[in-house]
């Protein structure tokens, strides 16, 4: 009887650790997706913080150049950036004295880039590596026609890159994939295709559609949300990379892009590549991250606690969602 009853207790205390022990998984699933939803709406709020504070800019600048042209149409006497001068100068016997007009000085942030190396004409040397992104060739600038640019990003027609992410047939592998711009006729037409498939080819009129059929086939093949299908087309061809940026606004006709819009560059001090380590749906190591956090936080029947190694990744892999 002893005996029966201790074992009695034993499974009753098994079953109550394993009730709790699914809950408390279950709720590590709620926060996930909560994570993931969290960071997602940061990036929406930073992007349409971006957008307010560059209209707020426009706005003033507007607003100067309009009371330059003719005060009578803002209806006020003076911009109240120079009522205070005028004030002053009232009290002296010069009133007519009108206030100096001043363009406003508007504080571009210089962007990053990286040193490369030069040949003796000052020309880039390829392949330039920047990471997990290598670029082969820059292409030539199409200025006649205005869908290969946009205010951002230059398309240039013969642009090669190759990024190594994880493959679409087993992401936790290691894979090399080549990006290549091709002249599509009414617009650029966009490739990405898989050293180990080099047959089937993800094509596109766009960076983001080639993108974003990639991010879903490795989502397929792990059968899990592992990593965001938001697109990101240009950063993965290496369209939007500062250095890479640089070198193409430098290329012969860039200034007739009527619609883009020319950014300033400044040298890094430093030699480490400009990478984006914690981004999944770029970075080869985040994903792995991505992949492993979902492996022992996914799972429907909970056997057994994973090892502390994996809890650990797990947990850098959080605090970068959160940092992000």
């Amino acid at each position: 009887m002893p005996f029966l009853q201790n074992n009695i207790h034993v499974k009753e205390e098994y079953d109550s650790n394993l009730k709790y022990k699914k809950k408390y998984f279950e709720l590590r699933n709620v926060i996930k997706n909560l994570v993931y939803e969290n960071a997602a709406l940061c990036d929406l709020v930073t992007d349409i913080q971006e957008k307010v504070n560059l209209v707020k800019e426009e706005r003033k600048f507007l607003l100067l150049k309009l009371y330059q042209f003719d005060p009578s149409l803002l209806n006020i006497s003076n911009p109240p950036d120079v009522n205070k001068k005028i004030k002053k100068r009232t009290n002296s016997d010069t009133p007519d004295i009108k206030p100096s007009k001043r363009k406003p000085v508007l504080k571009i942030k210089k962007k990053l880039v990286q040193p490369i190396p030069l040949d003796s004409t000052g020309r880039p040397v390829f392949p330039i590596s920047l990471g997990d992104l290598t670029i082969h060739s820059l292409g030539e600038v199409l200025t006649d026609r205005p869908e290969f640019h946009s205010e951002d990003v230059i398309y240039p027609v013969g642009f090669v890159s190759t990024r190594i992410y994880g493959s679409a047939k087993d992401p936790e592998k290691k894979c090399v994939y080549t990006c290549k711009i091709f002249d599509g006729g009414n617009g650029p037409k966009f490739e990405i295709a898989a050293d180990s498939d080099l047959e089937a080819p993800i094509v596109g009129m766009s960076a983001d559609y080639c993108h974003t059929q990639l991010l879903l086939l490795i989502n397929s093949t792990i059968q899990e949300q592992v990593v965001s299908t938001r697109p990101k087309g240009n950063e993965f061809f290496g369209l939007t990379h500062s250095t890479v940026l640089n070198l193409i606004q430098s290329s012969p006709g860039t200034r007739k892009c009527v619609n883009y819009k020319w950014s300033k560059f400044e040298v890094s001090k430093h030699s480490e590549p400009i990478t984006d380590d914690n981004d999944a749906t770029l970075s080869y190591d985040s994903l792995q991250r991505s992949i492993t956090f979902s492996k022992y936080h996914m799972v429907p029947e909970i056997k057994e606690e994973p090892p502390d190694e994996i809890m650990d990744t797990s947990s850098n892999t959080l605090r970068d969602l959160l940092m992000s």
